[in-house]
């Protein structure tokens, strides 16, 4: 379930998943009826936490729904979801961040939404994981801009990726953002530092626990 964003990039991000799951389990998108456009800010990662658990609650209505993952970094809603079905969950900032952080290597984070700093942070403490974290790098531009300008997005997140690496000491480096999915997956073939692509690892999770 994404946020309500554009069908273009709710259509990228199930297209990844469907990828990654393979044919054996069958990917359904879903975007919100209501909420922010884009999650760039605390007030909209909660304001789209209710939006999440209404359209998962849908979703798993007809009853042939084995599990859900929430595709959006800042995860709104996940808790909530897993409390309300009972189902298998997965987020995509939980998945990205235990997977970064799996083989006790430093781990960062580079993405594109500044006000969101503190949140992501904070979360990688909950996780626990604050001790292998070297910080979060931000690309220059508004969100919104570069989201519009693939090119100029992979740009300017390649370039935080190897702050990252090379100023920060991470081994690993997770791509902060559902949205920025295809920018991840094309990062692991430019960058020589490890990726994390948030949409892939959340499959992985999910699959995990499918198969529980």
């Amino acid at each position: 379930m994404n946020p309500n964003t554009s069908a273009a990039t709710t259509a990228m991000m199930t297209a990844i998943a469907r990828r990654t799951l393979g044919p054996a389990r069958p990917v359904r998108g879903v975007t919100v009826a209501r909420g922010p456009l884009m999650l760039t800010d605390p007030a909209a990662l909660r304001a789209a936490a209710p939006e999440v658990l209404a359209a998962g609650a849908a979703a798993t209505a007809g009853g042939d729904c084995a599990g859900l993952l929430v595709a959006a970094f800042g995860d709104p809603g996940l808790e909530a979801l897993r409390a309300a079905t009972g189902l298998p969950a997965a987020g995509l900032g939980e998945a990205a961040l235990l997977e970064a952080a799996a083989d006790g290597a430093p781990f960062g984070i580079a993405t594109t939404t500044p006000l969101l700093a503190d949140a992501l942070t904070a979360r990688v403490a909950e996780l626990g994981l604050s001790d292998r974290y070297t910080g979060l790098r931000l690309t220059a531009g508004a969100p919104e801009r570069l989201s519009a300008d693939p090119a100029v997005l992979l740009d300017r997140l390649e370039r935080a990726v190897r702050a990252c690496a090379e100023r920060d000491g991470a081994r690993t480096v997770v791509i902060g953002g559902g949205p920025l999915g295809e920018a991840a997956e094309e990062l692991r073939a430019r960058c020589a530092v490890r990726i994390v692509a948030p949409i892939p690892a959340a499959c992985r999770a999910l699959a995990r626990l499918l198969t529980e």
